[in-house]
């Protein structure tokens, strides 16, 4: 999906062009609040693209900051009605991860870190189905199956012929000997995994538990970019209930560090294919009877 039709990046632009102007206007955010008559966390949420702005509100707030330029208020109005509109995964209903999917469809890179399964970009239906109803209690089988509709729609990403994201990950063994679902399942899904990592725009370097104490035991992180703003990122951390996004450019920073000791610790990509080869055997002979 072209960024343009991209509600969720529509929405974390603006925020960022209002939260630039709010800045160079002096102005805290306690103090928008009080002028638009709205809660401080309002303010915090439109700056961090959490939640759309409809048109009327960024006209109040250009008048707040001082901002005089028509075509750049009719810019940012048009923004706000764009942002309102609807990314591919609306049609499933109430989601969890609603933004990141939506920050995941505009990246052009991602480096991800999974101690405990692995990524939901790379996973085999099989190892999707089995991870989604075997990790998440009370779901119903419509619930499960939606889950993993859009789970695999969210595969199409990585192979967009036109401009594939580029993804590393570094995968702690645990994940690769944990069997989910049955050997057989494991089986395939590491035999997917391998095909995978022969891509040219990804990478799997596997954490062998050789490797000790790492900077990742804290647990899971993704690091998104994209291409318009290179430079900056956004750090996801998946929590169950509520996930935690962080935009600026320290802790982005200190995560890229994580992430650089991470790929220096583990295998490179060859030697963790055949690490991998090794343990999908381990499976062919625990699936045999």
């Amino acid at each position: 999906m072209a960024a343009n039709n991209n509600p969720t990046v529509r929405r974390r632009r603006l925020g960022a062009e209002l939260r630039r102007f709010r800045q160079a206007s002096g102005l805290k955010s306690t103090e928008v609040a009080e002028r638009l008559m709205v809660s401080q966390p309002k303010i915090s949420h439109l700056e961090n693209g959490r939640r759309a702005i409809n048109p009327r509100d960024v006209r109040d707030l250009c008048g707040i900051y001082g901002v005089v330029d028509q075509q750049v208020i009719d810019s940012l109005m048009e923004m706000a009605r764009e942002s309102g509109e609807q990314g591919w995964w609306s049609v499933y209903g109430d989601l969890p991860h609603g933004v990141y999917i939506g920050l995941e469809t505009d990246a052009a890179s991602i480096h991800t870190y999974e101690p405990l399964v692995v990524p939901g970009l790379l996973q085999a239906p099989a190892y999707a189905q089995a991870v989604i109803e075997e990790t998440i209690p009370l779901l119903t089988v419509e619930q499960a199956a939606v889950r993993l509709k859009v789970r695999l729609r969210r595969q199409h990403r990585i192979y967009d012929p036109a401009c594939p994201l580029r993804l590393w990950v570094v995968l702690d063994e645990s994940a690769l000997r944990r069997v989910v679902g049955s050997p057989d399942v494991m089986r395939e899904q590491l035999e997917h995994l391998n095909a995978l990592s022969g891509e040219p725009h990804i990478a799997v370097q596997v954490l062998p538990y050789a490797v000790g104490a790492h900077p990742g035991l804290s647990g899971q992180f993704s690091i998104l970019r994209f291409a318009d703003s290179p430079e900056a990122g956004v750090v996801y951390l998946e929590q169950f209930t509520s996930d935690l996004y962080l935009e600026k450019p320290f802790d982005v920073q200190r995560y890229s560090m994580m992430y650089d000791h991470l790929q220096a610790q583990a295998l490179d990509p060859d030697r963790s294919r055949r690490f991998i080869t090794d343990l999908i055997k381990s499976h062919i002979y625990a699936g045999r009877p």
